[in-house]
């Protein structure tokens, strides 16, 4: 699924190619529609900061970030560059930063529940026709990954640690019921905390578990369509 270990550049370099000739088409179109919807989701509820500034664009290149990337690679997860927005602009603050602040992972979703559909579409195909691009590895491994990528992408960015998507949600609902001090730490220190985090599921990899889960429901239900 993800270049978890380096060796494989050594062990197996034609695969890994061919493994990361799949992967970055599917990991630039994720990343860039999840900042495309931040920024288009700025822009309906007043806010043409990112739209000015061009991150309201398909371009990949507006929105990656060259260290967000790179761990995406090696790591599974990752991040593009925040898309710049000015809250002030919203016309209704809290709906406004609500809808920004989620329309990011909203991408993610609508890209899991594409990829899922295809990959159901195609299995039940492979048990009905002969054609040869259905068994090819390349097809499998776009969707597999396009799957897996944007699962961690959607759990990822609901942790509630800023700068991520989820801590603005946090905020939103318990600005008024925890203490300011709580909000200050997480604004002072998420960075840190984020790379601790980062650390802890590359041990854990507890992502792994939810993304198997999915597999094994979507096989289950082309078993059940066939």
């Amino acid at each position: 699924m993800i270049i978890w270990n380096l060796r494989s550049l050594f062990t197996d370099p034609v695969g890994t190619l061919k493994l990361l000739a799949c992967m970055i088409p599917v990991m630039l179109l994720s990343l860039t529609l999840h900042e495309w919807g931040h920024a288009f989701a700025a822009h309906k509820c007043g806010d043409d900061t990112a739209r000015n500034l061009g991150r309201m664009t398909l371009n990949p290149f507006a929105h990656l970030d060259p260290i967000g990337t790179l761990m995406i690679l090696l790591a599974g997860f990752g991040y593009a560059k925040p898309v710049p927005v000015n809250s002030r602009n919203y016309r209704n603050y809290k709906r406004g930063e609500a809808i920004v602040s989620l329309a990011g992972v909203f991408m993610n979703l609508v890209l899991v529940l594409v990829f899922s559909a295809l990959f159901i579409l195609f299995s039940w195909m492979q048990f009905h026709y002969t054609y040869s691009w259905l068994s090819s590895d390349v097809l499998w491994n776009i969707l597999i990954y396009g799957i897996s990528l944007n699962v961690t992408l959607f759990l990822f960015n609901l942790l509630p640690i800023y700068p991520l998507d989820g801590y603005h949600i946090f905020e939103l609902l318990f600005a008024r019921r925890l203490p300011m001090k709580v909000f200050l730490f997480l604004r002072r220190y998420g960075v840190y905390l984020l790379i601790g985090f980062m650390f802890l599921i590359m041990w854990l990899n507890p992502v792994s578990y939810v993304i198997n889960w999915i597999l094994l429901k979507l096989s289950q239900l082309v078993l059940l369509l066939v």
